[in-house]
């Protein structure tokens, strides 16, 4: 056919003109513009005064009337084709190493958001005391010294340092980072809450993502977890707890003091959510992936919220 049209207008650039206006129009029409949240999974508290762990890097395109952040450009994808996700897990409390572990990265296409970092550990030599670097910085550990410094929030952008545990008599430790505020340091005798988390309404109603674990004392009075969904750190002969619920990427609790020596909370997993018109494509969740869809309005919500697989649209 292009060949007719070729020799109907003499060879000529008009001929040129019109199939780039014809396969113009054909990449408007297939194209696929789709919004994002992808969540990494939040890092985990370490016990015994310990830091609170750093929620997970936060990349979205979609924020709620009033949240904060820099929102990202939604991508323009291409129907039939492979886009791979992996979805990362919370990390573990940790009683044997210099900070607990980092939660685990989450991806989707070309973007890949930063697990959180561990929370620090209480220790005499102020090197072991730092919380771990990651998408927000895990809590600076409880530090008879001059250590227990936040860990940073690296990269840039998705999410806020831990805060700082250092105190040379109350042991008391820091907050982990969240997706929206920095880990408070511990002040006095009380240990930092954890940074808050980031709201957005990519799913159809406004729900936070992202806070931090708040640091372990070994006082009476325990800290908090980020905007309720980071683990509660520990105190006196009382437990931490867990970031939850699951799929928010938020950074667990530091253990609480005393004779018990609480262990501390596990950090929660990430998630992955993709927004786009219902008109423009249908999306296939591929094997390895679990997740499900809906729609709000006109548009099409999926959710992925655990393991590794490709997603496409047709």
């Amino acid at each position: 056919m292009l060949q007719d049209c070729y020799r109907y207008l003499g060879g000529s650039r008009q001929f040129e003109s019109v199939v780039m206006q014809i396969l113009a129009g054909v990449s408007a029409v297939s194209l696929i513009t789709v919004d994002y949240l992808v969540l990494a999974g939040g890092a985990g508290g370490f016990q015994n005064r310990g830091g609170g762990g750093g929620a997970g890097g936060m990349r979205c395109t979609v924020t709620a009337t009033g949240g904060s952040g820099s929102l990202e450009t939604a991508l323009t994808l291409t129907p039939n084709t492979n886009y791979a996700v992996q979805i990362g897990g919370g990390g573990p409390y940790s009683s044997t190493t210099n900070s607990a572990a980092n939660g685990s990265n989450t991806s989707f296409s070309t973007i890949t958001s930063t697990g959180g970092g561990g929370g620090g550990a209480p220790n005499t030599d102020s090197a072991d005391s730092d919380g771990a670097t990651g998408g927000s910085g895990g809590g600076g550990g409880a530090e008879i010294t001059t250590g227990g410094f936040g860990g940073a929030a690296s990269p840039s952008g998705q999410g806020f340092a831990g805060g700082d545990g250092r105190d040379s008599t109350q042991l008391s430790s820091g907050g982990g980072g969240g997706a929206a505020a920095v880990g408070s340091p511990q002040a006095g005798t009380l240990a930092g809450n954890g940074g808050g988390g980031r709201a957005t309404d990519i799913s159809g109603s406004s729900v936070s993502y992202g806070g931090g674990g708040g640091g372990g004392t070994r006082n009476a009075v325990a800290s908090s977890g980020g905007s309720s969904i980071g683990g509660a750190g520990g105190a006196n002969d009382i437990a931490p707890t867990n970031a939850s619920p699951a799929n928010r990427g938020s950074g667990g609790g530091g253990g609480g003091g005393g004779t018990a020596q609480f262990l501390g909370g596990n950090g929660s997993s990430g998630v992955v959510i993709l927004r786009f018109l219902t008109s423009a494509g249908t999306i296939t969740i591929g094997a390895g992936l679990t997740g499900s869809t809906t729609t709000s309005g006109a548009n099409t919500i999926a959710t992925i919220t655990a393991g590794t697989g490709n997603v496409s649209w047709a």
